[in-house]
């Protein structure tokens, strides 16, 4: 039913590299927007308007991933996947009007979900060759490259490189690293789903941790596509220094990964999903109340810790399931999480157009008593 190409090991390495290039290419897009914004002079609305159409373009093509999924193996669409998105990633450099950027946006979120729905399908295949869990070191490694990728924009936004550049050369370099890996895989054979919805909703234990999963993908998500634009226009920094609130960000949300595993077996999921919720709170609210560098970048550093943890630990719940399989009761979840993605940071353009992006932050904020509210209610054995 599945080769294994040399040894698990070869397997997780190779697995590990696609979440690399899944999280180095989406920062390397996510540390451009400012630049992007006013190469094609966007408004905070407009930007908003564009932004929406990567989750519309990621929602869009959920059941049909799944559909794929379940006729080819996860290796050959993850190689397919990445292909689209590291294409996509170096068009949107290249945009010269609003349409445009719109377009290529919607398959950009497209691509995003092929990818990332194929990836984990492949972890959890290389998962079950080991005893030990593995799940939250692959999306520490997506993290660590979606370091990498802001820092390379640090670099190329101080130097002065157009985005039409940095993007498509990202993008290349990439594609050729997909390729080069690709026979090393592990390749699995599909299994067909059942006569049964790909993605159902929730039943009332799955609700709670769906709503906290589209909490922290909405927490998330806004600090990859505003945390630039809100150190630019709300603390003021120079260009060049704007991208650092991301840094912050980026950099705890990394380190807090690696270290999850070990939080989780000493305090429990409950308890620390409650510290997540919190320190999401005390995050934003301290980057609103004093708008400055250095309390900003404290506060998107506490944003990082605070939604580290909470996806992998939601999925890992999910997958225990009595009501679903593994498969469908993690899809149900994650498609009431990435509506996080698809609703909540456009409106934060609305907001910030009708009043400020401070405001837009401090509503945001109340995402973590959401957090804190749905996790105080999970069952004790969440531990």
């Amino acid at each position: 039913m599945t080769h294994v190409p040399k040894s698990p090991k070869t397997s997780r390495i190779a697995a590990a590299i696609f979440f690399f290039i899944s999280g180095f290419g989406y920062t390397t897009w996510a540390s451009r927007i400012p630049s992007i914004q006013r190469d094609l002079h966007l408004n905070e609305a407009q930007l908003g308007i564009a932004l929406f159409a990567l989750p519309v373009g990621l929602m869009a093509t959920m059941p049909l991933t799944g559909k794929l999924l379940s006729r080819f193996s996860s290796s050959a669409i993850m190689l397919f996947g990445a292909v689209s998105y590291n294409l996509c990633l170096g068009l949107l450099g290249y945009a010269t009007q609003f349409w445009q950027f719109l377009l290529i946006l919607f398959f950009f979120g497209s691509s995003r979900n092929l990818f990332n729905l194929s990836t984990n399908t492949e972890a959890v295949g290389v998962q079950t060759l080991y005893n030990k869990s593995i799940m939250t070191t692959f999306h520490g490694i997506w993290s660590m490259a979606g370091f990498g990728g802001a820092a390379l924009g640090y670099l190329m936004v101080a130097g002065h490189i157009k985005p039409a550049y940095h993007l498509l050369s990202v993008s290349i370099i990439l594609t050729v690293i997909a390729f080069c890996c690709s026979p090393f895989l592990l390749h699995q054979k599909p299994v067909p789903q059942p006569n049964k919805p790909v993605f159902s909703l929730p039943d009332k234990t799955l609700l709670k941790l769906a709503f906290i999963c589209f909490a922290s993908m909405a927490c998330e998500n806004i600090m990859y596509d505003w945390s630039g634009i809100y150190m630019d226009k709300a603390v003021h920094t120079s260009h060049a220094i704007a991208i650092t609130g991301f840094i912050a960000f980026m950099s705890t949300l990394t380190f807090a990964r690696f270290a999850g595993d070990k939080v989780v077996t000493r305090y429990g999921v409950k308890m620390l999903m409650q510290y997540s919720g919190m320190l999401i709170i005390s995050g934003f609210m301290l980057s609103v109340i004093f708008p400055y560098l250095v309390t900003a970048i404290i506060g998107f550093a506490m944003v990082g810790i605070g939604t580290s943890c909470i996806v992998p630990l939601v999925y890992r719940e999910a997958g225990k399931s009595k009501t679903m399989s593994n498969g469908l009761g993690i899809a149900a979840v994650s498609t009431v999480g990435y509506l996080g993605f698809l609703i909540v940071p456009p409106l934060v353009g609305f907001v910030a157009q009708a009043s400020n992006l401070r405001w837009s932050f401090a509503i945001i904020s109340t995402l973590g008593l959401v957090i804190v509210w749905m996790a105080s209610k999970l069952r004790s054995e969440a531990s």
